[in-house]
């Protein structure tokens, strides 16, 4: 069965103990800029510096004892590895992720950090599921998807939850799309508190497989996806695919540059850090303004995890 309302307000009460509820920020520089009434949810504010814990945890406290023994592993290029490590850790479980050999230096910090296993591969899908699979294999570990995955989904969905009961109805929802999890579980959410509203996701040109998807009608995927963006590299999945045709979102597409402008725009003028794949809802308000004229915008600032030896505008 396809993710419901009563799935994120489980997920809601599970991961009350563990998962920050984040603030909501407005920018007055912003609205101006746009013409509209900005609400931001402040996702790099979450543990792991990412929406992804929210997921990650619903996930390894679904599990029963005996599964939840044997550990999680998943695959992930950096946002979602943190969420499940640390995950895991308030369990007191293990946890293995793979990882692409050019995850961003924090990341794969991090995951090590809060005490998971971690294993390089190419950087490709292809690379990533098979090596999974290996690991799945040697250790017996339950698997847990980075967003095809129903508890997954219901728990990046407590994000947007979050959101519109503290700020009320809004016109327009926009998240990040990669995988599909966050954008599809704000998808229910919103369809359940604010129905007439638009879901919109922001993905980067290169890497947008959910536009293709979403204009063909059914599943299209890139192997090599070629952004600035790390964490929206993932192609779209299938459930998180019928979600989104379900709710009929829309998917708005920015350049790298429109997003590094976007980002720098942020970190100057609502002195925050947030993340490239994070900035692209900020792209996508500035690129296509006019839609957004005079309608109250919910926003999912998904994360701020950043190099910071390696950001986009710095000098070689």
């Amino acid at each position: 069965m396809a993710v419901n309302i009563d799935d994120v307000w489980d997920a809601t009460k599970r991961i009350a103990d563990f998962a920050h509820h984040t603030p909501v920020l407005r920018s007055r520089s912003l609205d101006q800029m746009v013409g509209a009434e900005l609400h931001f949810k402040a996702e790099n504010f979450q543990r792991v510096g990412a929406f992804k814990f929210r997921g990650a945890c619903n996930a390894v406290w679904s599990l029963d004892e005996a599964s939840a023994a044997k550990g999680v592993v998943t695959h992930s290029s950096g946002n979602h590895g943190q969420a499940l490590a640390l995950a895991a850790k308030t369990r007191g479980i293990p946890a293995y992720v793979v990882m692409p050999a050019d995850s961003a230096k924090p990341k794969l910090a991090a995951v090590r950090g809060y005490g998971a296993e971690s294993i390089l591969c190419d950087p490709t899908l292809t690379a990533r599921e098979a090596t999974c699979a290996q690991v799945q294999q040697r250790t017996g570990a339950v698997m847990i998807h980075p967003y095809a995955d129903d508890r997954i989904i219901a728990g990046q969905a407590t994000a947007a939850l979050e959101l519109l009961r503290e700020v009320g109805q809004v016109d327009s929802l926009i998240a990040p799309v990669s995988g599909g999890g966050l954008l599809a579980g704000s998808a229910v959410s919103l369809g359940s508190l604010c129905p007439s509203a638009q879901i919109i996701g922001a993905e980067p040109v290169g890497a947008n497989d959910a536009w293709q998807s979403m204009q063909a009608g059914e599943l299209r995927g890139i192997e090599k996806p070629s952004t600035i963006c790390d964490g929206l590299r993932a192609n779209l999945g299938a459930p998180n695919f019928q979600i989104l045709m379900q709710h009929r979102a829309q998917i708005l597409t920015v350049s790298d540059a429109e997003t590094v402008a976007a980002l720098r725009l942020v970190w100057e003028r609502m002195k925050i850090l947030i993340e490239p794949s994070c900035a692209t809802v900020v792209a996508v308000l500035l690129r296509y303004r006019e839609q957004f004229a005079g309608q109250r915008v919910g926003l999912i600032l998904s994360g701020g995890n950043v190099d910071l030896d390696a950001l986009p505008w710095a000098k070689p």
